[in-house]
This record gives C-alpha cells, sequence and structure tokens, in this order.
C-alpha cells in the first residue's frame, strides 16, 4: 500500500504531464496542427508537430490507460477538431488583424476522480 505522500507525488506528477502536454497555442491558427499537442515537441525543418492531433500523444495515452481507460472509451471520445473558417474576399487583410478565439471544452462529464483542486467545469 502507497503513502499517502507517495499518492499526492504522483497526483502532482500526472498534473505537470497535464499542464505540458496541451493543444499548442503557437498552432491555433494553423488550419493543419490546431489541435497539435505542445508538450510533444516538433520535428524538421519547419518545426511540424510531433503529435498532429491532442488525443494522440502518448504521454496522454499512458496517464489514461493508468486511470482506467480502455479502447473502448478511447473510440467513443471526441477528437479536437480544427475551427472551420469562412474567408471574407479580403482575407488576407482580416487575417492581419483579427483573431479567432479557441471554442472552450466541454468538461461537465470528466470523472471526479480526474478533477484537481482547481477544478472548474
Amino acid at each position: 500500500m502507497q503513502s499517502a505522500t507517495a499518492v499526492l507525488r504522483r497526483c502532482e506528477a500526472d498534473r505537470r504531464i497535464l499542464a505540458r502536454h496541451a493543444i499548442d497555442p503557437a498552432e491555433a491558427d494553423s488550419p493543419m496542427y490546431a489541435t497539435a499537442c505542445k508538450g510533444c515537441e516538433s520535428w524538421g525543418e519547419f518545426d511540424y508537430p510531433n503529435t498532429d492531433n491532442l488525443n494522440d500523444c502518448p504521454e496522454l495515452l499512458d496517464l489514461a490507460h493508468a486511470h482506467g481507460l480502455t479502447d473502448e472509451i478511447l473510440a467513443g471520445l471526441d477528437r479536437p477538431q480544427a475551427l472551420e473558417r469562412s474567408l471574407p474576399e479580403d482575407a488576407a487583410y482580416t487575417l492581419r488583424i483579427t483573431s479567432y478565439p479557441a471554442q472552450p471544452a466541454e468538461t461537465s462529464d470528466v470523472p471526479a476522480a480526474l478533477r484537481g483542486p482547481h477544478w472548474k467545469p
């Protein structure tokens, strides 16, 4: 049986991994990599993301497995998608002066066991 201190250290480590492996804000405007994982780093001359979609992040999948994620649950989860944007006629000008905020994720159905102390649904 693990001590309470060991369990708390493990929870803190998991939270750090979750904080590091999130959607990369630098790629938010990219139509191809808007759902890329920031924590998985990048590769190549043009810094392509190693993980194009956050749901494919090996670190997050390993954490989820440790908390009971099964293949059936994984198959039923939504995958983050880049927002579809319709561009006006003067798109080049508009894109320089406009930012498109991302839609907040729906988190009301996250199990209580996976919620941290500062949880906001």
